[in-house]
């Protein structure tokens, strides 16, 4: 029987207590590659934005000879893998508990092979979260978390194999692989979430065909930090129905720390692993900075995204070091090189402007209290919902 506990620290202060350890799971680097395909959707859903992109790539065109590409292009999050592990580190630390951090960009191990180097880090988990084409419209991201290391590198060739050509009788082969491998944790990130937009009705039907064909290789289901109150709800009800473990993934790409934690009475990674898979325990932890309302959590994000950190090193400083579009000759290169210093499209720099204008004290405080929503946090995750 699963046994999932989920505690709220703006509620319980002494939640912590009698656990051991804080483990972080689900956080992106800049080694993650975040495709911008949002862009060309967020245009097609709002009619108003359509002939402001519309314009945008026009002059993009006609002054550069580039036709933009959103399927091809990419941002990275602004944290380096070391400053990423420090931040998240550092608020489990806060609360007397000893850390650990499991850093899962897209598709790549970049980061915890770089941290591994670093000896305050060298016990990293390799961890990735895999992209998983399903039923031809939807992806579904799956964390898989602490692959054998002498087998990493051949076990990521094997899942990038499949996300660039999908087989379903294949995938239940890798799903076997992975669950066959002991000390390996592999977690159903945010299934709630209709990524490709495909429809509430659909995205529902594909979630529930995903689980009843690999399920039993799944070894729980995500409670997500930037995901909001509703979603994870649905979440909840879908573990129930399942009969699956609830776990955390603060899905960090900014410099916010992750808005959950898993609390642990294991003394390493695997410990941990070994409590969700054979003693199918799982206690979350959300912090408060998840009480904050969702739609302001977004936009802060949203404003890390785009802001310049001066003090950070060079190719991370300023936002469109961070952007990346193909040149003439298909090559991926910052937007800073493809569009030197003060020669961005006007529209775009306005555009930038805007957004770190919202994300400033008066108005991003007024748009707190505008977005705040006192009965979401009255329900929680709890038998209310």
């Amino acid at each position: 029987m699963a046994r999932s506990t989920i505690s709220y620290q703006w509620r319980d202060k002494n939640a912590p207590q009698g656990f051991r350890t804080g483990v972080s799971l689900h956080s992106h680097t800049n080694q993650s590659k975040e495709t911008l395909d949002f862009v060309a959707n967020f245009g097609n859903q709002f009619p108003a934005v359509r002939p402001l992109l519309s314009r945008l790539e026009r002059k993009s065109e006609a002054d550069y000879g580039l036709r933009v590409d959103y399927a091809a292009s990419y941002w990275t999050p602004p944290l380096t893998p070391k400053l990423a592990f420090d931040l998240e580190t550092r608020q489990i630390e806060k609360m007397d508990l000893s850390p650990m951090v499991s850093i899962t960009d897209h598709d790549n191990i970049n980061a915890p092979m770089l941290l591994r180097t670093v000896p305050s880090a060298r016990q990293i988990p390799v961890s990735v979260e895999w992209s998983v084409p399903y039923g031809g419209v939807q992806s579904f991201h799956l964390g898989v978390h602490n692959l054998p290391s002498a087998r990493a590198t051949e076990w990521m060739q094997t899942l990038k194999g499949f996300t660039d050509h999908p087989d379903p009788a294949r995938l239940a082969e890798i799903m076997a692989g992975l669950d066959a491998e002991p000390n390996v944790l592999l977690v159903f990130n945010h299934p709630m979430w209709d990524l490709y937009t495909v429809g509430r009705d659909k995205h529902d039907f594909l979630v529930n065909e995903f689980l009843l064909k690999y399920g039993v290789w799944i070894h729980a289901l995500e409670l997500n930090g930037l995901r909001n109150w509703d979603e994870n709800r649905a979440v909840k009800r879908l573990a129930e129905k399942w009969n699956m473990l609830l776990i955390s993934g603060g899905d960090r790409h900014g410099v916010e720390p992750n808005a959950n934690i898993n609390l642990s009475r294991a003394s390493s990674f695997t410990e941990f692993v070994h409590e969700i898979r054979r003693e199918r325990s799982s206690n979350v932890l959300f912090m408060p900075q998840y009480a904050e309302p969702w739609k302001h959590r977004i936009l802060q994000s949203t404003v890390d995204i785009v802001r310049n950190y001066p003090d950070f090193p060079a190719g991370s400083r300023n936002w469109d070091e961070r952007v990346y579009h193909p040149d003439g000759n298909g090559i991926d290169r910052p937007l800073s090189e493809i569009w030197p210093k003060g020669t961005a499209p006007l529209l775009l720099r306005w555009s930038i402007a805007m957004v770190r204008m919202l994300g400033r004290g008066p108005v991003s405080g007024g748009l707190r209290i505008a977005w705040n929503d006192a009965q979401q946090l009255r329900l929680a995750l709890g038998e209310n919902d």
